[in-house]
């Protein structure tokens, strides 16, 4: 006797079989999103017009380091398909069938939207666990800012509410050997990039405009469509890599720690950070520089596999030597703000003086607009365009215009995620139909941050100071080359071939 087949079951069976991971788009949408009544809604106003229940899938590899699907729990709802076109500019940017692999930059936007929660970061906390639990092992951690903002939330608290220092004593209390800021190390980041910027400004023109490159997603992104912009990428690491480097190098060396047995963990609000940990280009003296990367829900589960309630854990501060930061440095978590610091040191490094007021409080390069421009006037170099990118289909928008017209700009920042680092796609999913709300509280809070510190600009970080004094010697000297900066990979023959 013949066994029926349920319709649901029919549309799973062929979906799996990536009939449907392509090609939906491409019926009468054209000029309208495709979602429906779903998980965000009013990301863009108004229906499509494809069935309810038939709206496809991207394809995601088996190899992928970032995030995975669990096939039982996909429905269909193309709500996928929709972060990875019109948000990300990913899906649809590339010819089908492709060759090699499959076109992904380990955003997370695609578990960000996912209703039914079939897609989900690649989790590595069992991994954290295990290390923790091996006395040989020397385990350190990091924070990005934009979780300091964020992993509230998974505790109950209000979004925007900052926990920095309790996060530091929850990851003490959790067995972590060292407890480090990323904001350190994004105040580093600051002194090679803004050194590399007056650089290529003053003397290498064709290396103008000036890329950020902090941002994995969009580096991979670069590689993949624009690779013949990848030169004007800034050679700086990202900051959680910077980190990773120096505590293996001078950090293990000041301590008298075999930097074979350090274990390097980053607190981020970004699954790409998977991707970047396993980087080949992103090592030094043949150990990699990072070892593994949790997003902001993975440490919630993790803290709370450990019997840690944020709530009651009291303030910490981060160990020294690698914990001072400037508000330079806690900016980087929202869009705009790896510029607004990089342009207080470049001013500095120009003038031998601090920025005037108004660039220490730079409203043009602030807020959710997809493109934000603004001029900043450095005594000695002159005026310095500067454009504010974040969403990576703003981007591809932005791009295309530079290559068919050239730039207007001299240095552009580039996001992947709507409002930056905030809206990455390991962050707490919002429990209302906006984002942008949650967005705009966890900004506020990161320059609440800014604001409220002594020090407002990376070249005045003490620890800083003293890390080039003792090690590095200057910005961009062999020994910063060695453990700072990256070189990158064209991979767009992998998708064109």
């Amino acid at each position: 006797m013949s066994r029926k087949m349920s319709r649901r079951k029919f549309l799973k069976v062929v979906a799996g079989s990536g009939v449907l991971g392509f090609g939906v788009m491409s019926t009468g949408c054209k000029g309208k999103s495709p979602g429906g009544k779903g998980w965000i809604p009013d990301q863009y106003e108004g229906k499509g017009d494809f069935p309810v229940n038939l709206k496809g899938r991207v394809a995601i590899s088996k190899h992928n380091p970032s995030i995975e699907r669990d096939d039982e729990k996909c429905i269909l709802c193309g709500q996928c398909v929709e972060a990875c076109k019109n948000v990300m500019g990913v899906y649809g940017n590339y010819p089908l069938p492709l060759k090699k692999e499959i076109a992904c930059v380990n955003c997370g936007q695609c578990a960000m939207w996912c209703p039914s929660g079939a897609i989900t970061e690649k989790r590595n906390v069992k991994d954290v666990l295990a290390a923790l639990e091996d006395e040989d092992k020397y385990v350190v951690v990091q924070t990005a800012p934009a979780t300091k903002v964020s992993l509230g939330e998974e505790f109950g608290m209000p979004p925007g509410t900052s926990v920095g220092k309790k996060m530091a004593g929850a990851l003490k209390e959790a067995g972590f050997d060292g407890v480090f800021d990323t904001c350190f190390a994004a105040d580093l980041t600051i002194m090679e990039e803004a050194s590399e910027f007056v650089h290529r400004l003053t003397s290498k023109k064709d290396e103008i405009p000036h890329l950020t490159s902090c941002c994995p997603g969009w580096v991979k992104y670069c590689e993949y469509f624009y690779p013949e912009l990848m030169y004007n990428l800034s050679t700086c690491k990202s900051p959680q890599n910077m980190l990773g480097a120096t505590i293996k190098s001078y950090y293990a060396n000041k301590m008298g720690i075999d930097p074979k047995k350090i274990v390097n963990v980053s607190i981020m609000p970004c699954t790409a950070k998977k991707f970047e940990v396993r980087r080949k280009e992103l090592q030094a003296d043949e150990l990699r520089d990072m070892d593994y990367s949790l997003t902001t829900r993975e440490l919630a589960v993790l803290l709370k596999h450990k019997g840690i309630d944020l709530n009651k854990v009291p303030d910490t501060e981060y160990d020294s030597i690698l914990g001072e930061s400037t508000g330079a440095g806690r900016i980087f978590g929202a869009t705009g703000g790896v510029t607004e610091a990089a342009v207080r040191t470049a001013y500095y490094l120009a003038t031998g003086a601090n920025p005037p007021a108004d660039l220490l409080d730079w409203k043009p390069v602030r807020g959710m607009t997809a493109v934000k421009e603004a001029t900043a006037a450095i005594p000695g170099v002159g005026a310095v365009n500067i454009a504010v990118c974040h969403g990576l289909a703003n981007a591809k928008t932005l791009l295309d215009g530079i290559k068919a017209n050239g730039s207007k700009w001299q240095f552009i920042e580039f996001m992947a995620c709507p409002g930056g680092c905030i809206g990455g796609g390991g962050q707490p999913k919002s429990q209302v139909a906006s984002q942008n709300d949650i967005k705009l509280k966890r900004i506020a809070a990161i320059y609440r941050e800014d604001t409220g510190a002594v020090k407002r600009c990376s070249h005045d970080n003490a620890e800083i100071q003293a890390i080039y004094k003792e090690f590095f010697g200057k910005p961009l000297s062999e020994k910063a080359e060695k453990y700072l900066h990256t070189t990158f990979v064209n991979r767009h023959d992998r998708l064109f071939d």
